[in-house]
């Protein structure tokens, strides 16, 4: 796709910053997110015998889509274009990303839904974790070794969702259903290109990065715990929504599907975002995120029956508690940075709480990243 980006790229003025090229693509995706939710809230409406969404809606879901992707392709070539790479460019564009993992899965998954002919809700669910943790994936072997994989497969998806979007528009959702190579339904290659992606491209290269730099004696850390520290929070989180699920009293993930998945994508791109602050300044990745916390305690609340009929209450105020929290995390890290005024190459990121520390010291609130040189894609 860099030639196309590269054309693209000519288009805008110089003028324009990359953060608000990064940010117009990551709305249109939050857009798409919520335009669908309000044509297809429990995810039925591709099932037979339920209203359809509009096919007009499926071609602008498409073309958003689509620009969204390409937005988000050309912002690192803007910032190199204009030479105003920076850290915070860098950062502002994977946390971002992060958290769009959960608009373009949850959106896409309206095309099947969770009819007779499409997926189970649980079933999204475990493949929504297979794209988050792909996502942390390369994060991690960042963290470990300094080089970022950005595997292909991500490119291949997001052409190819937008395409399936702006089909389904002409030949309607019926067109999913009938198999399409023996008993092999639409559905189930949706399916398997998302874990043959994760299994065959994101983690083999990681694994595979992550020994090349153990054989030439790069690794940043040595240790087996130090190297997996990253990864606790993110585990942890899957641990406890997965057993909210199995424990919940009222079904939850199948009374509110689309709200349980937002809350998850939400707590995994603070995680994620964290991550990618102590990989940029080569500073020690806390075990624990601290939106565990407020999520242990409504799962408590939940499974013991203290709060009996409130669990949808109980996950509308967790999801938004959240979001807040994250939001202002953002906003710190942005405007820290913003008004530090240090000039290309080195930069102070407002961390937002305790989640680097170096040997015995550890910041409350910043991060300081100096001369990195990063590019913003």
């Amino acid at each position: 796709m860099h030639p196309f980006w590269n054309a693209v790229v000519k288009i805008f003025p110089t003028w324009l910053a990359p953060n608000l090229i990064t940010f117009s693509g990551f709305l249109l995706l939050v857009f798409n997110f919520f335009l669908m939710a309000y044509f297809d809230p429990d995810f039925y409406a591709s099932a037979p015998d339920h209203q359809h969404v509009p096919n007009g809606v499926w071609i602008v879901v498409g073309l958003l889509n689509f620009m969204a992707y390409t937005l988000d392709g050309v912002d690192g070539k803007q910032a190199r274009r204009t030479n105003s790479s920076t850290p915070l460019g860098e950062l502002f564009d994977h946390g971002l990303d992060s958290w769009a993992c959960v608009y373009f899965v949850v959106t896409v998954y309206s095309t099947f839904g969770r009819g007779s002919t499409g997926v189970s809700v649980f079933v999204l669910y475990l493949l929504l974790w297979v794209v988050l943790f792909s996502f942390i994936l390369s994060h991690w072997e960042k963290y470990n070794t300094g080089i970022l994989f950005l595997p292909w497969g991500y490119d291949v998806s997001q052409v190819t969702i937008s395409i399936v979007y702006i089909v389904t528009a002409f030949v309607g959702v019926e067109a999913w259903y009938a198999p399409f190579l023996f008993n092999f339904l639409y559905r189930d290659l949706f399916t398997a290109m998302i874990i043959a992606c994760a299994l065959t491209v994101t983690l083999p290269m990681s694994l595979y990065n992550f020994y090349k730099a153990y054989k030439n004696n790069t690794l940043k850390h040595h240790s087996a715990y130090e190297i997996l520290l990253p990864l606790v929070s993110p585990v942890l989180l899957f641990l406890l929504c997965t057993t909210w699920i199995f424990l919940s009293p009222t079904d939850i993930l199948e009374v509110q599907p689309r709200l349980f998945y937002f809350m998850v994508g939400t707590a995994f791109a603070n995680i994620s975002c964290q991550l990618i602050v102590c990989q940029m300044s080569s500073t020690r990745c806390q075990p624990l995120n601290w939106m565990l916390l407020p999520i242990a305690a409504v799962l408590l609340l939940v499974v013991s029956g203290l709060a009996p009929g409130s669990e949808t209450l109980l996950l509308y105020l967790l999801t938004a508690f959240l979001t807040l929290a994250h939001i202002h995390y953002g906003v710190v890290v942005v405007g820290d940075s913003s008004w530090a005024g240090l000039g290309p190459g080195v930069l102070l990121v407002g961390a937002g709480s305790a989640l680097c520390k170096t040997g015995n010291v550890a910041w409350n609130g910043s991060v300081s990243l100096w001369n990195l040189g990063l590019d913003s894609s």
